[in-house]
């Protein structure tokens, strides 16, 4: 009876040693604490089998039990060998992914500073001039035989980019006006319209400003029309030699028709003298008319002489300068009239006539008449 006790008592820990160690495997082992637990609980079960079982109550009281020690028998031999055994490790626990609060932030990327846009070039700054001639030529290059591009009117007010040693204004876009003409507008003294060719606001009744030009001069037509498509008239000529005629190559070619003069491109050379050397187109073109015979003359015709320049009395053909064109002989009289004349002094026609031509006392009135007649004419 006491060693079916014992066997039986030793079967059923063994049973329950066997159900712990399969449960902690299949149990999940992520819980530090539980590992723990299960361990507490195996080793508390394991430790009465390792201890010998004390008899009961009812086994002393049979003869001869307290003398004859309990011995296991063959059968259990094997069973204790396997209890006392080590125990299999179990495997390593696996920490879960973090979920919820628990997964890391998310960092956000570093700061790139954006490149800072580049700053606008600066703008080009003009400097404003008003036309002080009644026209005024707007040629292609710096000097005075360069080709006429247009004519302004006195009281243009042109934009210069540049001023050449000579004092030529240089004009934005195209041009080059002569700075003997134009005068600088202090730059709170104009007020530049928003594109080229636009006229400036009306404003209350005011004295009218002049018209604005900007960029330069355009190709057009060398004066400016009126609504009945005539050429402005330029002022009345005086006695003044260096002065602004006002006239253009259309006033010129008028004045020239039906004499021996028309056709010959002398506009440009008439109007270069004036911005060169400041005579007057009027004047000009008198003198030309009067030593010339209209063109006519046997000076003009044989040596382009159209002034009589150097012409000794009796001695013409000889003494006279000959030219390659009649536009040389309008430069040269240009050259000679504001060296030797102007220039010292001789700045009336009056004063003039005693040195060009002193032997006619009636020269410096047919000059004037014949001025205030092309005057007319146009």
């Amino acid at each position: 009876m006491r060693r079916l006790m014992n066997r039986y008592l030793f079967v059923s820990m063994l049973s329950v040693t066997l159900l712990l160690t399969l449960g902690m495997n299949v149990l999940p082992s992520h819980n530090g604490s539980e590992q723990v637990d299960a361990a507490a609980v195996s080793m508390s079960v394991s430790s009465p089998a390792a201890q010998p079982a004390s008899p009961s109550p009812a086994a002393s009281d049979s003869p001869g039990a307290s003398s004859e020690p309990a011995s296991p028998s063959s059968d259990a031999s094997p069973a204790a060998t396997d209890a006392s055994s080590p125990k299999p490790t179990p495997a390593p626990a696996v920490a879960p992914a973090p979920t919820g609060s628990e997964a890391p932030a998310v960092l956000p990327a570093p700061f790139q500073p954006t490149a800072a846009e580049p700053a606008p070039p600066p703008q080009p700054t003009y400097d404003t001039y008003e036309v002080t001639a009644y026209f005024l030529n707007v040629r292609t290059n710096p000097y005075a035989k360069s080709k006429i591009l247009n004519v302004v009117e006195k009281g243009t007010l042109l934009q210069v980019v540049g001023k050449t040693d000579e004092g030529w204004l240089r004009l934005r876009g195209e041009g080059y006006v002569h700075g003997g003409y134009a005068k600088l507008v202090p730059p709170s003294g104009a007020s530049l319209p928003q594109s080229e060719g636009e006229k400036p606001a009306s404003q209350p009744p005011q004295p009218k400003a002049p018209k604005l030009k900007i960029g330069g001069a355009k190709k057009s037509p060398p004066a400016k029309q009126t609504e009945t498509g005539s050429a402005a008239k330029p002022g009345k000529p005086t006695s003044t030699v260096k002065s602004d005629s006002g006239l253009t190559a259309e006033h010129i070619a008028k004045i020239f028709e039906g004499t021996a003069l028309a056709d010959k491109g002398l506009e440009d050379a008439i109007l270069e003298i004036e911005d060169d050397y400041g005579i007057n187109a009027f004047f000009t073109i008198a003198v030309m008319k009067l030593e010339s015979g209209n063109g006519s003359s046997k000076l003009a015709k044989t040596k382009n002489n159209l002034f009589g320049l150097n012409a000794v009395t009796g001695n013409e053909a000889v003494k006279a300068f000959s030219f390659k064109t009649k536009g040389d002989s309008v430069r040269k009289f240009g050259q000679l009239l504001a060296k030797n004349y102007v220039g010292k002094g001789y700045t009336t026609i009056e004063k003039v006539a005693k040195k060009y031509c002193p032997a006619n006392s009636k020269w410096a009135t047919k000059v004037k008449n014949i001025m205030s007649s092309d005057h007319r004419k146009i």
